[in-house]
């Protein structure tokens, strides 16, 4: 998708602070972080939303996860604990239609819901 801004930082053509990338993942800085360490995972295929995932795409999720818990602790926020969010649809605050996890932690995040 050439309009999509995150498969141009993959394309190399919008730079980003790149920590994290293999044949199936590409993992970021935040340009605009909500905490001290706020990642962005995104799969390298295009993905439009979360309701967009197929079948197929089961270990795509399993090998995400894995490397989130890896970015976790890499960045030391495994002891004390971190939020994994992932926002689909305009209602649900997804402003990038490319799928993708924010990884956040560095501060106590506090409770969502009551």
């Amino acid at each position: 998708m050439e309009d999509c801004i995150f498969c141009q930082i993959i394309a190399g053509k919008i730079p980003a602070a790149v920590v994290y990338e293999d044949d199936k993942v590409f993992a970021f800085e935040d340009i605009k972080p909500a905490a001290p360490v706020h990642i962005l995972l995104i799969p390298r295929r295009h993905i439009a939303t979360f309701n967009d995932l197929k079948p197929h795409d089961v270990e795509l999720m399993g090998h995400m996860a894995l490397v989130l818990k890896k970015l976790a602790a890499d960045h030391g926020l495994a002891e004390k604990g971190y939020r994994i969010l992932i926002n689909c649809g305009s209602e649900g605050g997804q402003q990038v239609y490319h799928l993708h996890y924010h990884l956040l932690g560095g501060r106590p995040l506090g409770r969502l819901l009551p």
